[in-house]
């Protein structure tokens, strides 16, 4: 009863003090905060005129809200109504050549994104492609089919991914040709009885990976546990461990080692089940120096992608580091001529001086915030936020944001503040890093612009979120 009473008497302190106090006080009294470094900085959105400020010069290690300078620059550089386009060429060797932009939209993605729209089928853009090119006439293959992503050089991690990441569906190769999101998944159900082989599927479903399935059924009580192991230098992946004879479907997302020639397979396939003959194989053409060879031929079907303004609500909303990666490459090539990483972030850098973001706050190696070399104070961010919401593309910014318990990554967290739709974030998680950086509807104060990072704790990633979405709320009550 004490303490349920401190409790009470606790929060209702809170509820009396202002704004700065009630924040600091969550800082000064959370073991989140004691045993990790954390920093907030939360400005009044009308005068940039700060609210509280605790640790905003440090750099933290942003995660996913890195997106946000990403996004920033493809609006700037691109424009909301930008669009990729991907061709299929026939050359005069005879060869199927689907020749990649950079468009992060065949797959099975809805767009413009909807929290409760059904997917689409994953290979749904190759067929259309197909589908385009016999309507054309094309009747036979008389060379090779091949993936082509030397629209950007060929360079598919980025300084400071780690080896793990190259094999899970967050860390997928990047590509001017990408398909599916680069990944495949392995979708795994219980054999006939116990110590049967699990019964395994593809999806999509045509022949890329080799499978070695050692997973066996047990009728054993306990929780699934299955490993995808993908062999170095191979297209072959070992699965391994149990699943239980009372499970439904498991699944298993694995990323692809080479997403134009996974492509130019997945075409391949389309190919045979329309009983169009091909004389050659499935085969990448990649870009490893400056010099890009052009595709030259008659084109026989073109695809283009949604538009930019639809194609970034996956990256903010979801968090998708392909996305923003791919935004990064394409924002460099249209301005700097080459799309790679390097000049993009060269250019990200023009934008901060263009909008007044001191350049030591920021230092990146990707665009996606996978990066464990990335680092970002949360001036930056609070200034990144002020500056594009007075912006031509304000409404566009905004509506890129998860809002708290409706959508996105948001869709189940703050989803009890007091007012509706009256916190607008990103979302970042790596393993030592939680991040939130948005907007807050203050009854109090008015619209605020805040960034929440946290970094190096030692409680668990659960805790900290709470602790995270605790002290946004603040912000709104």
């Amino acid at each position: 009863m004490r303490l349920a009473a401190l409790a009470i008497l606790s929060t209702l302190a809170l509820q009396a003090a202002g704004l700065e106090e009630r924040i600091a006080a969550l800082i000064d009294s959370a073991p989140v905060a004691v045993r990790g470094a954390v920093g907030v900085h939360v400005v009044n959105l009308a005068t940039g005129v700060p609210v509280y400020e605790h640790n905003e010069h440090q750099l933290f290690l942003p995660a996913s809200n890195l997106k946000l300078f990403t996004a920033a620059l493809a609006i700037s550089r691109l424009g909301a109504d930008y669009r990729f386009e991907t061709k299929l060429v026939q050359d005069k060797s005879g060869s199927l050549i689907l020749v990649g932009s950079g468009d992060p939209s065949m797959s099975s993605r809805v767009y413009p994104y909807s929290p409760t729209a059904a997917s689409l089928k994953s290979l749904h853009a190759i067929e259309e492609l197909v589908d385009q090119a016999v309507a054309a006439g094309l009747t036979r293959v008389d060379g090779d089919v091949v993936g082509d992503d030397q629209h950007y050089p060929w360079s598919p991690y980025p300084e400071s991914w780690t080896a793990d990441d190259a094999t899970r569906d967050f860390g997928a190769p990047v590509s001017a040709l990408t398909l599916n999101d680069n990944v495949i998944t392995i979708l795994l159900r219980p054999g006939a009885r116990a110590g049967a082989l699990a019964n395994v599927e593809l999806d999509p479903g045509f022949e890329y990976f080799t499978l070695d399935n050692r997973v066996t059924t047990t009728d054993a009580v306990g929780a699934n546990s299955v490993r995808v192991t993908r062999i170095p230098n191979t297209r072959q992946l070992v699965l391994t461990g149990v699943i239980t004879t009372k499970s439904s479907v498991l699944r298993q997302t694995v990323a692809v080692d080479d997403p134009a020639l996974f492509s130019a397979y997945a075409l391949y396939d389309a190919l045979l089940r329309r009983g169009i003959p091909v004389r050659g194989r499935p085969a990448a053409r990649h870009r490893v120096t400056q010099v890009l060879r052009p595709v030259e031929g008659q084109v026989l079907a073109t695809r283009q992608s949604p538009p930019l303004s639809e194609l970034l609500q996956a990256a903010i909303k979801v968090s998708q580091n392909l996305h923003a990666e791919l935004f990064l490459r394409e924002a460099a090539a249209v301005r700097l001529g080459q799309g790679t990483v390097e000049n993009g972030l060269r250019d990200l850098r023009v934008l901060l001086t263009e909008l007044r973001i001191p350049p030591a706050d920021f230092v990146s190696e990707d665009g996606s915030g996978l990066a464990r070399n990335d680092e970002v104070t949360p001036r930056a961010f609070t200034q990144l936020l002020v500056a594009m919401d007075k912006g031509e593309q304000r409404d566009l910014w905004r509506s890129l944001f998860p809002v708290g318990g409706q959508d996105g990554t948001l869709s189940s967290r703050l989803c009890c503040t007091s007012e509706p739709v009256s916190i607008r974030a990103k979302t970042g998680s790596l393993s030592r890093a939680i991040a939130l950086s948005g907007y807050a509807d203050s009854r109090s104060n008015g619209r605020l612009a805040f960034s929440i990072l946290v970094n190096n704790f030692a409680a668990s990633a659960a805790e900290v979120r709470a602790w995270v979405d605790r002290l946004a709320s603040v912000l709104v009550e």
